[in-house]
């Protein structure tokens, strides 16, 4: 009787050994098992890994909707820290119309001569004075005292507010206005209608704002007034 000879599994490299017919054979017969690749047990697995994918499971990315506060200047931070792009504002808008409001809070000036967005209302925050500001080399402001008075004849305490002034910094101010008086859904338009100033020495247009903003955003806005979207301060 030919002896069979046996062919242990770690013998066997499929990637460099061809079997003889002999040990076709032999494979044939005999219950020979696969090899399989090397599979670390869980208890093997490096806990450096391990805490890597840990660590990506829990992280989240920012809403949409939710600028990061550690990257906005703190003249644009609100006590609710809640906050949108322009171009956010517009696009959830547009999903929304008749649950979002948009408020303006620049001057009635500004709102008229710069442009706006057409379905904002122009409640001012601050009114303009024309006593000039030496250390600031401009025309001093102040806070109006009929803000929230005509904020309330408006809006509802319950309505989402996305507020917009220049770029950020008065709407900032009149948002914590707003949650003070009992506002609590109330967005800071980071951008503003105008945007950021370019800072950029070396660039033709340094100093203006054309970074971002509504009006830069590719979104709609007009220079059409609806007077019945203006409450003027001391208007009764």
């Amino acid at each position: 009787m030919k002896t069979e000879k046996k062919i242990k599994a770690y013998d066997l490299h499929a990637s460099s050994i061809v079997p003889s017919k002999e040990h076709r054979d032999i494979l044939v017969m005999k219950d020979v098992r696969p090899i399989h690749m090397y599979r670390p047990a869980a208890n093997q697995i490096p806990p450096i890994l391990i805490l890597i994918v840990s660590l990506s499971l829990f992280t989240t990315q920012p809403t949409q909707g939710q600028a990061n506060t550690t990257a906005l200047p703190i003249e644009k931070q609100t006590t609710l820290g809640l906050y949108v792009t322009a171009r956010e504002a517009y696009e959830n808008w547009k999903q929304a119309p008749d649950k979002i409001k948009i408020l303006d809070v620049r001057t009635p000036d500004e709102y008229i001569y710069i442009g706006h967005a057409a379905m904002a209302w122009n409640i001012p925050v601050f009114i303009q004075t024309y006593e000039w500001d030496a250390e600031k080399q401009h025309f001093s402001i102040k806070p109006s005292p009929d803000f929230i008075k005509h904020i309330k004849e408006v809006f509802q305490t319950t309505d989402t507010l996305y507020v917009m002034c220049r770029s950020g910094g008065r709407s900032a101010w009149a948002v914590n206005q707003l949650a003070d008086a009992g506002f609590n859904n109330v967005y800071n338009i980071t951008d503003g209608f105008e945007g950021d100033a370019i800072s950029d020495t070396e660039n033709l247009y340094y100093g203006q704002r054309l970074k971002n903003g509504w009006k830069n955003s590719g979104v709609p806005w007009t220079y059409k007034l609806d007077r019945e979207l203006m409450k003027l301060p001391m208007e009764k």
